[in-house]
């Protein structure tokens, strides 16, 4: 019944080990193995001496692990049924292939469960794998966790993963991969600020475009836990999935659960290689974006609450100067919405501020030919609203009190207000012309549990965000929808099946978004990135920064402009108009093209870019961080090219004048000419190229096209 599969795509391999009719263990997953290898000689090869193991005989770790295998680290599956069948000894009762993987269904008779396992080699490279356990007995069984794994060699000695917070998401730390349990665990109820994000393991001194390199990434945006283990029987694992509360996991006769996908991705030169294979899943989806991405201005920085039509209509004038495409009104358009204390959860049109509907600036907007986007938090409720006035029991509450208050407002509940929410967008989108919604989530979710019994909600209110977005989307088939959640707080996979872009932070300070957007691009292509150009002077941080800075760290990503226009000088429009051109013009690379990131010596220099999937073109940013360590500045490489091609290499306008004066670095490079010069793409990437002369919070474009 079980066997040895062998799977590859993208020069990826993954070998499974279904004998002795177990659950699957891989055997390898990572560099490719080649077409034809002997797969009976590899399991042999990988069995490890048994030597003071907690059983006798082999010890199998599954992608699932049990303790009845001898197992004792990590879990796969846990849970009881009142204290009993508190560990499982699944035995596979089929196995079938399902496209580019394998479903093992299993049993467990005397614990009373079903279990079923799905793990897929996909096109791209990228391992997806997720469980599901069902409850065969005549009584409640509680799942407390289901945790998935992959392997990883010994070889992988280091740790990647990303702490952060609002205004500063995702920011990398390194740790040792040693002995004993490293455990990310996240209780905010979204995909959240502090998250493992992406957990990377790999060789000594992995970096961007060297060694290799194993990823896991958990698609779920509630609780969830991420772990890397290393026991001294020479077992190294990566592990996720969801972190239930107390009670979420209750399964009646009969009941499911079922796990979120698990996600990991395997490069053989580093990160980028690692970020190639996660791009091309996504991009391989039927629902992802391909029309260009329209240059976006979204409201927010430029009027906050203050929605007068006059204003906002010359606000709309003013972005189709500079060649917007896509206007989005922000908070303070419903209910007695004036500032953030009051109105969440009204979703209404407020009379106050609109008269007559926001038909007129919808109106006036469309016939700029922009398209109109609008800002909702479905999810949220503010205390003072006509709707928790009329349904207190909808704010989602322990039982006998309510949670304490977060930015004014409480959570509400979708279980019980589901058909209100859905009633209420789907109304907006059928009365007004609106391409795009801007889905805010603005709060933790803090002691979530179901009125007036107080059960732990979180579970249920993701699942309740996944249905309410597919409903809508299924309504509103040709509106896109951005997850936002002060800024970056939820971003993963599965709220990306969802959604049509993310936006990256509400921090708009460019210094703060090159890190930012950097490290949210480990795992999302720059299409699905929302990246606005401010304000000269950040509203978040009160960094000054000039326009070429701003606008030239927004070019990479879905471009955009946050900032009151109509108090843009005449200078700064006309440059800001060259900008959106040159985002226009490069667009078609940007969102389709292989990102690259360098691995300069400076930590005050950073190189990264985009190379065309045919390596027939590449755009990068020369970026300095601080003052470099040298100067001049020196070669930077530039990374990706097809080593056996000649480009034409030379500044990109706008961004070839980091500071609108050609010559404010003295003697300009000799190459520093539109002509440029014409070179390699082997010596581009192993010699590299002088770059000019660039003071901290600076940066400079390069273009490379082949000849």
């Amino acid at each position: 019944m079980a066997d040895l599969r062998h799977l590859r795509a993208a020069g990826v391999s993954l070998v499974l080990d279904l004998t002795g009719g177990t659950l699957p263990r891989v055997l390898h997953w990572g560099a490719d193995l080649g077409p034809d290898p002997d797969l009976e000689s590899l399991r042999l090869l990988s069995l490890r001496q048994p030597i003071g193991n907690s059983v006798d005989g082999h010890v199998e770790v599954s992608v699932l692990p049990e303790q009845s295998a001898g197992w004792l680290g990590t879990p796969g599956l846990v849970g009881h049924r009142e204290g009993a069948d508190f560990s499982v000894a699944l035995r596979v009762t089929g196995v079938e292939g399902s496209g580019d993987g394998v479903v093992v269904r299993a049993v467990d008779e005397t614990a009373g469960l079903g279990a079923e396992v799905l793990v897929e080699l996909l096109p791209s490279g990228v391992v997806r794998q997720r469980a599901r356990v069902t409850n065969t007995g005549d009584s409640v069984f509680t799942v407390d966790a289901l945790n998935l794994a992959l392997p990883v060699p010994a070889e992988a000695v280091e740790l990647l993963d990303f702490s952060g917070h609002h205004l500063r998401e995702r920011a990398p730390q390194r740790t040792r991969f040693t002995q004993g349990l490293r455990v990310r665990e996240n209780r905010t109820g979204r995909t959240g600020y502090d998250t493992a994000y992406v957990l990377a393991a790999g060789t000594e001194g992995f970096a961007n475009r060297r060694g290799e390199v194993w990823a896991v990434h958990t698609a779920w945006s509630g609780n969830h836990r991420t772990f890397a283990e290393r026991t001294f029987h020479a077992v190294s694992l990566l592990g996720s999935g969801e972190l239930l509360l107390a009670g979420e996991g209750r399964l009646a006769p009969g009941a499911v659960y079922e796990s979120p996908w698990q996600y990991g991705s395997y490069g053989a030169a580093g990160l980028d290689s690692v970020s190639a294979r996660f791009h091309g899943f996504l991009r391989s989806r039927p629902g992802h974006p391909t029309s260009p991405r329209p240059v976006v201005v979204n409201t927010w920085e430029a009027v906050y609450f203050d929605h007068d039509l006059d204003r906002l209509k010359a606000l709309a004038d003013a972005a189709a100067e500079v060649g917007a495409e896509r206007f989005v009104l922000d908070d303070g358009w419903f209910g007695s919405r004036r500032d953030d204390k009051r109105g969440l959860g009204d979703w209404y049109v407020s009379d106050e501020v609109w008269p007559d509907g926001l038909g007129p600036i919808v109106s006036h907007v469309t016939g700029l030919g922009l398209q109109f986007g609008l800002w909702v938090e479905p999810e949220m409720i503010n205390e003072d609203s006509e709707l928790a006035r009329a349904h207190p029991d909808w704010i989602m509450a322990t039982g006998g009190r309510l949670p304490r208050a977060a930015r004014q407002q409480q959570v509400l509940d979708l279980t019980k207000a589901y058909d209100y929410i859905l009633e209420r967008l789907d109304s907006l989108l059928s009365e007004y012309d609106i391409a795009y919604l801007k889905w805010d989530h603005n709060r933790d979710l803090v002691e979530a549990g179901h009125q007036p019994g107080g059960q732990a909600g979180v579970r249920a209110q993701t699942l309740a965000v996944y249905r309410l977005l597919d409903e809508l989307r299924a309504r509103h088939p040709g509106v896109e929808i951005e997850s936002c959640s002060s800024g970056g707080g939820r971003i993963d996979l599965e709220i990306l099946q969802r959604t049509d872009r993310v936006w990256t932070s509400d921090c708009i300070d460019a210094l703060e978004r090159q890190r930012i957007q950097r490290w949210t691009n480990l795992l999302i292509p720059l299409e699905l990135m929302g990246s606005h150009v401010g304000d000269g002077r950040s509203h978040t941080t009160d960094r000054l920064h000039k326009l070429d800075f701003r606008a030239g760290t927004a070019l990479f990503g879905h471009f955009g402009i946050e900032s009151d226009l109509t108090r843009v000088s005449a200078e700064d429009r006309a440059r800001l108009t060259e900008w959106v051109g040159l985002y226009k013009s490069l667009r078609g690379l940007l969102h389709t093209g292989v990102s690259v990131h360098g691995d300069h010596p400076d930590p005050a220099i950073e190189v990264h870019g985009v190379v065309a999937g045919d390596g027939s073109d590449a755009v990068y940013a020369v970026v300095a961080h601080g003052t470099s360590e040298i100067y001049p500045t020196g070669a930077v490489r530039l990374p990706g090219l097809a080593a056996d091609r000649e480009y034409h290499v030379r500044p990109l306008a706008p961004g070839d004048v980091p500071d609108g004066n050609a010559h404010h670095w003295g003697n300009p490079l000799p190459w520093w000419t539109p002509e440029g010069v014409r070179v390699g793409g082997r010596a581009l990437e192993v010699m590299g190229v002088q770059a000019p002369v660039l003071y901290p919070e600076r940066l400079v474009l390069i273009r490379a096209t082949a000849v």
